[in-house]
């Protein structure tokens, strides 16, 4: 999932930059690249979702198990606790990578249609 994110949106931003190799001589219909994107938004956004259900799941049971271990003070849950920590790190990292991809085409959106008209941008508004 990474490599497909971070391969599209190069793809987006390349589609975005006029100087580009690909963007030399082609006229593009930006209603249908707006309507692939968003497309590629929705099926992100969902993959998102999934993935912050599984990280909390993983971060309640991470407690819970720290609790019981806590109250019960039995050694045997300890291999369960550092289990769900290794689980935990991972899901954590690539929660990050989707929550940003998501964010950044939400910015190449509006980039799309600021090419077709004068649309509002909040990347021009922060600088």
């Amino acid at each position: 999932m990474k490599n497909r994110i971070v391969a599209y949106l190069k793809y987006i931003d390349e589609l975005l930059d006029d100087s580009s190799e690909m963007n030399k001589g082609v006229e593009r219909d930006w209603d249908k690249e707006i309507e692939k994107h968003l497309t590629q938004i929705k099926f992100f956004a969902h993959e998102r979702l999934v993935h912050l259900i599984v990280f909390c799941l993983v971060a309640i049971c991470t407690v819970m198990s720290i609790l019981a271990f806590v109250i019960k003070g039995e050694i045997m849950i300890l291999p369960l606790i550092v289990l769900l920590f290794i689980l935990l790190v991972p899901y954590c990292m690539h929660y990050y990578l989707l929550e940003n991809s998501v964010q950044k085409m939400y910015d190449q959106y509006d980039a799309m249609i600021g090419k077709r008209e004068k649309y509002f941008n909040m990347n021009k508004e922060e600088k």
